[in-house]
């Protein structure tokens, strides 16, 4: 995992502790930049996507919380990943897809280098709520390896999702 560019954030308020998903910048083959915020010192670090390993912070190390945003163009790569992966299928003016949008920054936090979350608008990317069926929204599909595992349609408390997502979090040693 690498690190494109840093800056300190020397904000006081709470959005200096949460994962910041932005939309995602081409840039070259490499992949799209994604910009995630350290919970541990607010460090703003640019990410690319990587098939291997979690995105740490550049300054303190630490594990950063792995949430982005992810269109038509750019699902493929960001869904190559090693740890589970949940496609959180949404829309702006959804009402229960805002009820999860912040369950899933918090369980990308607690479980940073476990869990990576790839939001997707399903209104302007149409091609993936197609491929993955998403008639009724929030639809939440959990991947391992690139492949669906799981489908989650509808709005459910955080205990209840993350009880539903912990046999794809538990970290098995190889055989």
């Amino acid at each position: 995992m690498t690190v494109e560019d840093q800056s300190p954030s020397h904000s006081t308020d709470q959005t200096a502790t949460k994962p910041t998903a932005t939309k995602p910048t081409t840039s070259s083959l490499s992949g799209p930049i994604s910009l995630l915020t350290c919970t541990q010192c607010g460090t703003k670090n640019r990410i690319r996507p990587s098939p291997k390993g979690v995105p740490s912070c550049a300054k303190c190390k630490a594990t950063l919380p792995w949430l982005v945003n992810a269109t038509d163009a750019t699902f493929e790569v960001e869904a190559t990943t090693q740890v589970a992966a949940v496609v959180d299928l949404w829309a702006p003016w959804c009402g229960p897809c805002r009820f999860v949008g912040p369950i899933l920054e918090e369980l990308s936090r607690e479980y940073a280098g476990r869990l990576k979350v790839i939001k997707v608008n399903v209104d302007e990317n149409p091609a993936l709520a197609q491929r993955f069926d998403a008639r009724s929204i929030p639809t939440l599909i959990v991947l391992q390896g690139g492949r669906p595992v799981d489908r989650i349609v509808g709005a459910l408390p955080k205990t209840d999702l993350a009880v539903r997502l912990t046999p794809y979090l538990i970290r098995r040693s190889p055989a």
